[in-house]
This record gives structure tokens, sequence and C-alpha cells, in this order.
């Protein structure tokens, strides 16, 4: 009998230990947004309830999951709303204390939680924004970056901060230096006064000069109109899109439709996606090598093989950062990307990303779409039959999924998973440049029998 009690209290313990270390708070991050919002992000590794208080000028953020050794501690915050937080070991529950710069109301911070994503590595999260100095400034049409809401003027020119390394915000340029870069003319050429006194030829000759400077000017103003005529047309064109605000203020793009989808390369718009970046790092290997970068370093290279083919290519992003912006959520963070394919009314949408698994063995290239054109499985077919063609890799195949940037790109879209970063072999073999060449001109390949 008193072995079974014992047993029981083992048992007892296990289960205690199993559910603590179901979830664990392994980190407390923050971030300024595009519309000055400081937002709190607890990484959690498993689903847990939150609370949040407000006692004068101290928030507090209860998670109920214990705090990991490295989340506890006090972290410095750039912000107009508090200038640092607190994470604090409570037991079974963390606790993350914020003392405020100003007093808050109720309505100025909201609170919510995003589900654990498998696909992009994301834990479960609980978010805390404090949006009492939030600031939406509505900006001209055709002064706003691809995939992000009006921003205040000095939400642009300051970059976004955290307490991991960010890129600022993509510059945005205003309408008044648009103005002054079309509209500046060629100055008049000042034609030497004639003497009183000059023979009949002489007389002539400044005459045929004096037209000529004139004509020169007069074709020089008109080629400045024409010039200012054809970017004010280009300009309207790439703004005038179906653009529409959800209920969680995310702005939403929707392209004319009209995608082509053969006619060569040559003049087709292409925008292609490097998965993740900035706060973001996607698929981390056992080396240390990040998604992120892997996924930017093939995506110029096919940008730069794309163009000399005569092709316009739009990059989501071109460095390391976030499109929406750091730890926003993923809804807007997707949808920022399929917002520059929608602007530019793209023929075509790629994006590019390094798969992982749990399993060390299982490599090899996929292609993945959502059926939502006559072309989508064809585009996929395409990429997919070019890269494992010319790999001596596993070919994964074609397959349907309802990934966020494939189902909402109202053109053809594909999702590329370029090996396993997981694969030791895979992973070396991605860090050396052959693999980032070869993969390039093969995608690049692929796009143009697509199109023939």
């Amino acid at each position: 009998m008193r072995k079974i009690v014992i047993l029981a209290f083992l048992l007892l313990g296990l289960v205690w230990t199993a559910v603590a270390q179901a979830a664990q708070v392994t980190d407390v991050k923050w971030g300024v947004d595009k519309n000055n919002v400081l937002r709190l992000v607890v990484d959690v590794t498993d689903t847990a309830g939150y609370a949040v208080q407000l006692d004068g000028n101290n928030l507090k953020l209860t998670v109920n999951a214990k705090a990991a050794g490295q989340a506890v501690g006090r972290k410095a915050i750039k912000s107009s709303l508090a200038d640092h937080m607190r994470v604090v070991s409570a037991g079974s529950a963390t606790e993350v204390h914020v003392p405020l710069k100003k007093t808050l109301k109720s309505s100025d911070y909201k609170a919510f939680v995003l589900k654990k994503d498998p696909q992009t590595g994301r834990p479960f999260r609980v978010v805390l924004d404090l949006t009492a100095d939030k600031t939406i400034v509505p900006v001209k049409s055709g002064t706003t970056t691809a995939g992000t809401a009006a921003v205040s003027k000095s939400a642009v020119s300051a970059p976004v901060v955290s307490n991991r390394p960010v890129v600022g915000n993509r510059p945005v340029r205003s309408s008044t230096a648009t103005k002054q870069t079309v509209t500046k003319t060629t100055p008049a050429v000042k034609t030497p006064a004639e003497p009183k006194v000059v023979k009949t030829v002489e007389k002539k000759k400044v005459e045929e000069q004096k037209q000529e400077v004139k004509t020169t000017t007069k074709k020089s103003k008109h080629k400045k109109k024409r010039r200012t005529e054809k970017y004010s047309q280009e300009q309207k064109a790439s703004t005038e899109k179906s653009a529409t605000t959800t209920e969680d203020g995310l702005t939403v793009i929707k392209a004319t439709g009209k995608y082509r989808t053969n006619g060569g390369l040559e003049g087709k718009v292409i925008t292609i996606d490097p998965g993740h970046g900035g706060s973001d790092p996607g698929a981390v290997g056992a080396k240390g090598t990040k998604e992120k970068d892997i996924t930017l370093a093939i995506s110029k290279q096919v940008q730069e093989l794309l163009e000399k083919k005569g092709a316009k290519v739009h990059m989501t992003r071109t460095d390391d950062r976030d499109v929406y912006g750091p730890y926003a959520s993923d809804r807007a963070e997707l949808q920022a990307r399929v917002n520059v394919a929608e602007k530019y009314n793209s023929d075509a949408f790629v994006s590019l990303h390094i798969n992982s698994s749990v399993n060390k063995s299982i490599g090899g290239f996929s292609t993945y779409y959502y059926p939502k054109t006559n072309y989508d499985l064809q585009l996929a077919q395409a990429i997919q039959k070019q890269l494992a063609d010319n790999f001596g890799v596993n070919n994964l195949g074609v397959r349907q999924a309802n990934f966020y940037v494939t189902k909402r790109c109202s053109m053809p879209a594909v999702l590329v998973e370029m090996c396993f970063i997981s694969n030791p072999d895979e992973e070396t073999l991605m860090q050396g440049n052959w693999f980032k060449k070869k993969t390039a001109r093969l995608i690049v390949e692929a796009l143009e029998k697509y199109f023939d």
C-alpha cells in the first residue's frame, strides 16, 4: 500500500512537471509600429491565459506560464509611453510590469493572443498594444508604401525601434520632393546682347542663334512637361487600386485582375517575396543559418536575372526587415506582402522559403499553390519540375495548401520551399553560393517556360 501511495505521488509530480513544461514564457519583446503603437509580445511555449491590470501609472500584464530564466529581468524601452519594463517570475505565472509616463484609460490599450504557427515557427504569443499615442495622419495618394496604411511624417522618418536590431521603415517619397524633382526646368540660356552695328551676315547669324536657343528652350520645356505628365500617369496608375480597410485597421489592396500568362518574360511584372525578415528569422538550422537570410540572398539573385531578361520585378523586402512592422500579427505581415503584388498589378507572385522538420533526415524541394485561378497549378508545376530535375535532392512534389499569400494574391502565386534547414547536409548546401545561384537560375528558367 505504501508503495502504491509513493508511486501515485511520483506520477502526480510528473503530471505537474509536464503541465509546467507545457506552458513557459521564453521571451518578452517590444516594438513600436508605424503608427507609434507600443507593442509588448510575450512568447509562450504553449497556450496560456493572461490578465491586464492598470493601477494609476503602473500597468501589469500577467501570463499564466512560468518564466524561463532568460526572460526575467529589466529591459529598456524607447517609447513616449515608457522607458523600461520588468519581467518578474511569480511562481507559476509571469508578470510584466510597465511603469508608464502618462496615465492611460482602458481604451488606450488592448490585449489579444496569436496562435502558434508551425509554418512560420512562431510560438503562442500574448500581445499587448498601448495605443495612447497612436498617430495616423492621412498621406496624399501615391505617397504610401505597399502593404502599409497611411502614417504620420514622424513615423516615416523615424526608424522602428526594438530590443533587437531592426532596420527602419522603407523611406517614402513626399509629394513635395516628387514635384521638385519632376517639374524642375532647364535654365534659359542668356543670349549675348547684339552690337549696335553689325554686318548683314553677322546679324543673320545672331538671329539664327537666338532662334535656336528659343527652339531648344521650348523643346526642353515641352519635354519636361511630357515627363511630368508621364510620371503623373504612372503614379496615378500605381495607386488607382481597390483599397479597403478592415475592422482591425489593415489596408487590403486589390489589383485590376488583368494578369498575363504568356508572351515571354519581357515586360512581365513579377513580385518576389523573400520569406520572413526583421524580427522574424524563420527557421534556424543547427549551425545558426537563418531562413530569412537565405531567402533574401536567393530572391535578390532571382530579381537580377529576371530584370536582365526584361521583366519588371518588385520585392516585398530588399533587406533584413519586417514588411509591415516588427512583431506584427501574422495576418498584418502577410497581407503587407500580398499588397505589394496587388499594388503593381503583378502577373505572378513567388514566395521563397526554407523548410524545416523535427525529422532531420527529411530533405528536398516542394512547391505549394492554391487553386484560385487556372494558372496557379501550372506555375507551381513549372518551378517544381525545374528544381527537381536539376538538383540531387528529394522531389517532394507540388502540393495544394491554404497559405495566406498564395490564396489572397489575385494573380497566380506559389510558395517554394527550397530544401530543409533542419537537414544537416542541406543546411551546409544552402550556406554556399553555388546553391543560391543555381536555385535562383532554375526558378528564373521555370518562370521563362511558364510565360512562353
